[in-house]
């Protein structure tokens, strides 16, 4: 299966809005921090989260983004559509050129795979997610830190 790093963050990322976003915007630095992962990255993936009304923008102080919906209408398959990402399970990448420019045997058994996945994906809401045990002891252990690395660099100032 193809899902690349791209499908990955961006999933991660409104995860990490969806967990923090309910007492305000959320800043891209505060999702890069908690996340590891590029601010410059994120700016690129929420511009097309942005044009696919998964998120809205606040401008201003205290500005960031905001879900465009409730958690439990954004559905994992959505944002990896999103930000342009195929779910495909084919060596060949959907194209049907798998051996010598014609398909080959197993082709319709990955595209019947890829289609069962991104059908997986799309039963999957952000609220589902928020919900889960792990996810809520892995953010805990994501806020904290985040904490007291915000306590060293205040500390050294």
């Amino acid at each position: 299966m193809r899902l690349t790093t791209k499908g990955r963050y961006a999933v991660t990322a409104m995860l990490d809005l969806a967990l923090h976003g309910s007492s305000g915007p959320v800043s891209l630095a505060d999702i890069s921090g908690r996340q590891d992962i590029s601010l410059s990255y994120l700016e690129q993936l929420f511009a097309k989260l942005r044009r696919n009304d998964l998120v809205t923008s606040v401008r201003g102080p205290g500005g960031g983004y905001r879900l465009s919906r409730h958690t439990g209408e954004i559905f994992v398959a959505q944002i990896v559509d999103a930000v342009n990402e195929a779910v495909d399970a084919t060596g060949c990448g959907g194209t049907s050129d798998c051996q010598q420019g014609e398909v080959c045997l197993t082709h319709h058994l990955w595209c019947d795979l890829s289609d069962q996945i991104h059908g997986f994906l799309s039963q999957i809401s952000l609220a589902n997610l928020v919900e889960r045990k792990e996810v809520k002891h892995i953010s805990a252990r994501q806020d904290a830190r985040a904490e007291q690395d915000e306590a060293l660099v205040l500390s050294e100032v």
